[in-house]
């Protein structure tokens, strides 16, 4: 990003924004974590101008075929936040086709796959099994409130996750939660922002 400029702090969430390397403005933006606050955030920086969001963040692996680090490419999210609901989300959402496609592209050994939503981080409801058989291989906490948010006012939404979490331990009785060691989190960090922006470098650019 060229000359990146701090243009936010609101609500004690980090923003910049300047210009990529192709000249196409670019805006880097906490959303804070869960489904109300990240709604907050979509909202206002589509009021601002912004047509195209890639959410970048962590996820809970669900399945012991993911590892701590790996990248997971969203190709559908299942609802199971208060946020979305009350934005209307009903059932399974999809992110923009075109951005996913190039989130592939830019990380080829990405996994595909569906994640749920949820609004708790530390959940001893005992739902993962029901979410595994609905078809989601990881949960986070914002990606449904991103996605249905940018459905509602014609924006285009996609997600790249890292696991940070592998949950499946909680289902068979081993330690419940297994953590990504910090140095390898910031590591996972940059390497999903540079995806990112790969992605959108490659989509066309779109106005509102």
């Amino acid at each position: 990003m060229a000359a990146p400029k701090m243009f936010n702090h609101h609500r004690g969430l980090w923003g910049y924004t300047g210009e990529a390397a192709d000249g196409r403005p670019l805006t880097v933006q906490a959303t804070g974590m869960g489904g109300p606050s990240a709604a907050i955030v979509v909202q206002e920086l589509i009021d601002m101008g912004a047509h195209t969001l890639i959410r970048i963040g962590t996820c809970g692996a669900l399945v012991p075929e993911l590892a701590l680090g790996d990248t997971l490419t969203v190709t559908a999210v299942i609802p199971a936040d208060g946020a979305s609901a009350a934005l209307g989300a009903e059932r399974r959402l999809l992110p923009d086709a075109s951005l996913t496609e190039a989130l592939l592209v830019a990380a080829p050994s990405s996994r595909p796959g569906t994640v749920v939503s949820s609004d708790l981080f530390y959940d001893d409801r005992q739902e993962a099994d029901r979410w595994i058989s609905a078809g989601a291989v990881a949960v986070e906490m914002e990606a449904a409130a991103v996605l249905q948010v940018a459905a509602r006012r014609g924006a285009r939404a996609a997600c790249l996750l890292a696991v940070s979490d592998l949950l499946s331990g909680e289902r068979s009785g081993r330690e419940p939660r297994e953590r990504i060691a910090p140095d390898k989190l910031e590591a996972a960090g940059v390497r999903l922002g540079r995806l990112g922006l790969a992605a959108l470098r490659a989509v066309e650019p779109r106005t509102r």
